[in-house]
């Protein structure tokens, strides 16, 4: 979904003022108001410099939230709200995400046995497959005030190596709707679309390619056979 330019233009030029540290977050996430002359609007701060060490995966997990929001924009599917890269943050470099309300009562849980949402999901679900998310819980699933599903905390995602844990599993063996295949075929047939090229190494666009390929040629959702490739905490 494109993003108005005036809202593109707030997020990459406008001071960014921290209004508070967002809790139960793993690494630091702040809240911030981020002001381009009389424009004003909330967004999700997380410095590069506030991520703790993982094993394995490598720092810098800020790019891959950036990542994410370009290979949503890149099938179309307006999932991701808008995130850029601010390297003059106020805790240096990081990614700032607009800020979605929500109903924070709401999550996947909550939500998915609503007829009305399954679109949006299997969409979340077809898009983490193909991002190798290693952390989709059900809270990462923001019902916004608009109506809309959105995905958010994408920072263990596009993984060299298989990585997937989710907790969306229902739709474990279910064709996958010929409209969102036609999207993957587009966006990644050939080769990954700039600027999310950008952002990935060598073997990192390669699994990428390749799971694309995977998904396209099963037509299925995958079921999870183990009972293991669930995150934890669920929400």
């Amino acid at each position: 979904m494109a993003q108005p330019r005036q809202v593109v233009q707030l997020l990459t030029r406008g001071a960014v003022t921290i209004r508070g540290r967002m809790p139960w977050a793993s690494n630091a996430t702040f809240l911030a108001e981020v002001a381009l002359d009389a424009d004003r609007a909330l967004a999700v701060y997380k410095p590069e410099r506030g991520e703790r060490p993982l094993w394995d995966f490598p720092r810098g997990l800020f790019k891959r939230e950036i990542a994410a929001y370009h290979l949503s924009e890149a099938l179309g599917w307006g999932l991701v709200p808008l995130t850029v890269c601010r390297g003059d943050g106020p805790y240096g470099e990081g990614s700032l995400q607009l800020f979605v309300p929500s109903d924070f009562e709401q999550n996947y849980f909550t939500l998915r046995e609503q007829p009305e949402h399954r679109d949006r999901f299997e969409r979340i679900c077809l898009f983490d497959l193909i991002a190798n998310n290693a952390d989709r819980k059900g809270g990462h699933c923001l019902y916004g005030e608009d109506g809309a599903i959105y995905a958010i905390d994408n920072g263990l995602t596009f993984h060299a190596e298989l990585k997937l844990r989710t907790v969306i599993w229902d739709f474990g063996g279910d064709p996958i709707p010929a409209p969102l295949l036609d999207d993957v075929r587009r966006a990644l047939s050939r080769s990954v679309p700039a600027p999310l090229s950008d952002l990935l190494d060598v073997q990192e666009k390669r699994a990428l390619l390749a799971r694309a390929r995977a998904v396209i040629k099963a037509g299925r959702f995958p079921e999870d056979t183990t009972g293991h490739r669930y995150p934890w905490p669920l929400v």
